[in-house]
């Protein structure tokens, strides 16, 4: 296949994932698994022969959701409830919600009452990362979502088939660590947007399929330094640890004269970054995999005393040879709304210029949103070659 029909196929997958799953469902009568962000190892999913599928903010308007949750929740757990509201969801055999947000809790009630026959699973992790007994308690519920996986499905989930699911998705995950680098190298021309339908559509794609089509894009993609603008300027992303940033808002950033060269997106590096040990007892390595996570991206859900978000992301913009730093806040996402104080404060300290962008669910006000990145890109462009001017921050909602 070309590499313009990889691409295709990824966009569209991303574009509508629960039309994927149904399809998926239809051809192989096996059930459907969704989770939410952003702790659930699809690979015990894959290993009871499901098929895992990371559960996507949709670009309708929320509308029945509006009477079942509060409008002051996040849009990517509205849109969820919506979704589920409508019957879109119905596909999912079942559903593993998350503990990482106060929202998200809500939510799991409100599916529970959208879809009275959809099994609902709710998967708690310990959230204290550097207690001698954390790694003892999230194998404890690794094995108790197993059990539960096992008794929904009524097959045990065997030990040689984790494994070889392990190894498929760490297979998967360093394939587009590879497509990653390479274009944070210069070395392939994508588009953050077209990376992020990379990732996203692996989140919902069978993985023998995606990895297929990765090793295939990877062969077919030139491996030579693509025609980049050397007065672009080099931005990293932050922020988004549930839903996709709108591509249409990725397209604009870079198209007002940026690249994007680095993120802690879950639907970019976040996603990727760390991959399940392959040897020894698979729940062994889930607990080492949660763990180890942590310390390669750090989530401001998670509380562990030797590692700082914002200490991350500098030191990441200095590997990365960042001039600024673009943050895109979901609105009102409680755990990115406690810590983003602490990383101004840090980037003010280090005197690294970075934006924050609000986003919302419906409504994003581009045109608005794009003068405040010209702006920016503008005052970053001037600091090339200049002895550093004083902090330089903006800040402000964009929609």
């Amino acid at each position: 296949m070309a590499v313009s029909e990889i691409l295709t196929r990824f966009g569209e997958v991303s574009a509508d994932p629960l039309g994927y799953a149904r399809a998926w469902k239809a051809r192989s009568g096996q059930p459907v698994i969704g989770s939410f962000p952003m702790n659930f190892p699809s690979e015990m999913a894959h290993a009871a022969g499901a098929l895992p599928v990371i559960i996507q903010e949709s670009d309708d308007p929320i509308t029945v959701g509006h009477g079942l949750l509060f409008p002051f929740y996040c849009g990517f757990t509205r849109s969820a409830v919506d979704q589920a509201g409508k019957g879109d969801l119905a596909v999912l055999d079942a559903i593993m919600f998350g503990d990482h947000c106060v929202q998200l809790l809500g939510a799991a009630d409100a599916v529970r009452v959208a879809l009275p026959e959809t099994r609902v699973i709710f998967f708690q992790l310990i959230s204290s990362m550097c207690d001698p007994w954390t790694f003892g308690r999230a194998k404890e519920s690794f094995e108790k979502l197993r059990s539960e996986l096992e008794d929904f499905l009524g097959r045990p989930v065997e030990d040689e088939a984790m494994r070889a699911s392990i190894r498929l998705f760490n297979r998967n995950r360093a394939l587009i660590r590879q497509l990653y680098q390479m274009r944070v190298d210069g070395r392939a021309s994508l588009t953050a947007s077209q990376m992020q339908s990379v990732v996203k559509s692996s989140m919902v794609m069978d993985r023998r399929e995606h990895t297929d089509l990765l090793e295939a894009l990877l062969a077919a993609i030139p491996h030579e330094p693509a025609a980049r603008d050397s007065r672009a300027i080099r931005l990293h992303l932050s922020g988004h640890f549930c839903q996709a940033p709108k591509p249409e808002l990725l397209d604009m950033i870079e198209g007002c004269g940026a690249v994007v060269v680095g993120d802690d997106l879950y639907h970019g590096f976040r996603f990727i970054s760390t991959d399940v040990p392959e040897e020894g007892d698979p729940m062994d390595g889930l607990a080492r995999w949660y763990m180890d996570r942590n310390t390669g991206v750090p989530c401001p859900t998670r509380v562990q005393n030797d590692v700082d978000w914002d200490a991350f992301l500098i030191d990441a913009m200095r590997r990365q040879s960042a001039e600024g730093m673009i943050v895109l806040m979901a609105k009102f996402c409680e755990p990115h709304m406690y810590y983003y104080p602490e990383v101004k404060e840090a980037f003010e300290r280090a005197e690294m210029p970075h934006l924050l962008i609000e986003t919302e669910h419906e409504s994003m006000a581009l045109e608005h949103i794009r003068t405040r990145v010209e702006s920016f890109l503008e005052l970053v462009k001037r600091r090339r070659g200049v002895a550093r001017p004083s902090v330089r921050s903006m800040e402000g909602e964009a929609a």
